[in-house]
């Protein structure tokens, strides 16, 4: 389930009410202006949340918060640059640093802090995808959206009047530090360590990196300063970055990363778009720009994105492969082959993958055994993973071109059983099996396809004809309308059966229908002809 919206017509609160009481699971999206942020669900409770391009690596919050010391987390960093896939929290567990229970409660807390500087956020607008996950090495938690419903509407009541006195992070503050003394308040403990950071030079952002408090500590502490009259306004600073600073590149980079990761495919190619004008010969923002194009079916457009990826120096093998792929798609295999050729050489000869695609383009140009010897070679090359469903796919579609339906069936199920959502296993195992003349197996595989996709229009065609050869009219009727509901052009048999079963149902006038439109599809249908004539001559 996909919803969309504007922050201006629905609020955070209310969305994350509405996904907390659907049980909801997926990513929700969030975007102002340059700004970008994302929470994660799963049955309905946050499990991750995240601002993209703020300060909050987990080690830094750590050392700022006290919990280690700047020794302790440049061990770390030390010991993750022989242990890469091992992340700073782990390492610092591993050296006694801190307890695991200490580092969960650490992450909670900084989860927590993202929702609430989400809520501040009274524009822009968000998108949330059903079933997508963090990644793996994200450290995830279990929290009722609900239980932050009332801190983070306590939080914007106090941010309205804080926005007054701080309209934005770059004004600069300092101190009367003589009239502080004076006073002899007490001071909270944030206010005491914003007040020493308060110079006449950092400014609100500074101050919040260097603290290692949140958004909205920061805050209200510089506004109870300001209010107690301890603390002024004396500027702003300038945003003198040069003109294609790597900071400026990385920031439209991680947001575009973002975007394409949580399917905010023409945001995610505004900002690549922006790192290539940025940096001339930037090769993977193009990259990114063609697989936002490739997800959106815009293949002559992505193959051409894809192009200019490669000419750029350092281009990757997999630049390349997705080249040949969008190049396939249009229907162009020589300079498909031309370029997955060029991506075994820069490389890629042991990417199950790449030679996976070497076996397609064969199979698409008519070389099924040069196909089957390329799809062979592949598999070993997955190592200890499993072949992907399309290598299972065209593997076994070989195979029965080949003649070798045992061979055939052997890989469709074992593709299902490593692949159990893959429809397209389903169809072809249906189809198999329907071929070997075992109707009642083929039905039976063909029912179990439709649960995992119903958009397989190939699928509810297969499904229609074994229903309509085992007489279930009523039942193909139904397969064959969604069949030809989602691709029109299907072919004309459908629409010769869907005609049939009309007739027998003495709905002639829709029996005619279907069979003009078979008749167009294919005018040469002599079957189709006879029907229409009979059915003529007798109204």
């Amino acid at each position: 389930m996909a919803i969309k919206g504007s922050l201006k017509e629905a609020s955070l609160p209310d969305v994350l009410q509405l996904l907390a009481m659907g049980k909801k699971t997926g990513c929700l999206a969030v975007t102002h202006r340059n700004s970008f942020g994302y929470v994660y669900f799963d049955k309905g409770r946050i499990c991750y949340a995240s601002i993209v391009n703020r300060r909050d690596r987990i080690g830094d919050l750590l050392l700022k918060g006290g919990a280690i010391t700047k020794a302790q987390l440049d061990a770390a960093i030390a010991a993750q640059a022989a242990h890469n896939d091992t992340r700073i929290g782990e390492l610092l567990i591993a050296q006694g640093a801190i307890t695991r229970e200490e580092l969960h409660d650490r992450i909670r807390l900084q989860i927590e802090e993202a929702v609430y500087y989400l809520f501040t956020w009274t524009a822009g607008t968000f998108n949330f995808e059903g079933d997508v996950k963090p990644e793996e090495q994200d450290y995830l938690v279990s929290i009722n959206p609900e239980s932050l419903l009332l801190e983070g509407a306590r939080r914007l009541d106090e941010w309205s009047l804080i926005e007054k006195k701080i309209p934005s992070f770059d004004l600069v503050f300092d101190v009367d530090r003589t009239k502080v003394a004076e006073s002899e308040v007490a001071l909270t403990r944030e206010q005491g360590i914003v007040l020493g950071l308060l110079d006449g030079r950092r400014d609100v952002a500074a101050v919040i990196d260097a603290s290692g408090l949140g958004e909205f500590d920061v805050g209200t502490s510089i506004y109870g300063l300001i209010t107690a009259g301890f603390a002024h306004r004396v500027g702003r600073t300038k945003a003198a970055e040069p003109v294609v600073s790597d900071s400026r590149v990385d920031e439209h980079r991680n947001l575009g990363v973002a975007f394409y990761k949580t399917g905010m495919l023409d945001e995610a190619m505004r900002e690549f778009r922006r790192v290539a004008e940025l940096r001339e010969h930037d090769a993977p923002s193009r990259f990114y720009i063609g697989l936002a194009l490739s997800r959106q079916g815009k293949w002559e457009e992505a193959a051409q994105a894809f192009t200019e990826c490669v000419a750029q120096p350092g281009a990757r093998a997999s630049a390349l492969h997705n080249l040949a792929y969008a190049l396939e798609r249009l229907g162009r295999y020589d300079e498909a082959q031309k370029a997955l050729d060029e991506a075994v050489r820069r490389g890629g000869a042991k990417d199950p993958r790449i030679q996976t695609s070497v076996g397609v383009i064969a199979l698409r140009t008519g070389d099924v055994a040069g196909a089957d010897g390329a799809l062979q070679v592949a598999r070993p090359l997955f190592g200890t993973r499993p072949p992907t469903a399309a290598w299972f796919h065209y593997a076994a579609l070989t195979a029965a071109l080949l003649g070798e339906l045992d061979r055939a069936v052997t890989l469709l199920q074992e593709g299902i059983a490593v692949h159990p959502h893959a429809a397209a296993l389903f169809n072809n195992l249906a189809a198999v099996h329907e071929r070997r003349g075992q109707y009642a197996e083929a039905l039976q595989v063909g029912e179990r396809g439709v649960l995992e996709d119903a958009g397989l229009a190939q699928l509810h065609k297969n499904l229609g004809d074994l229903q309509y050869r085992a007489a279930r009219y009523d039942d193909a009727l139904e397969s064959l309308q969604r069949a030809v509901k989602i691709n029109p052009q299907l072919g004309d048999d459908v629409y010769l059966k869907l005609g049939n079963i009309r007739f027998k149902r003495q709905e002639r006038d829709e029996a005619v229908r279907c069979w003009e439109q078979a008749l167009a599809l294919d005018p040469e249908n002599a079957i189709v002809r006879t029907n229409l004539d009979a059915v003529r001559q007798v109204l």
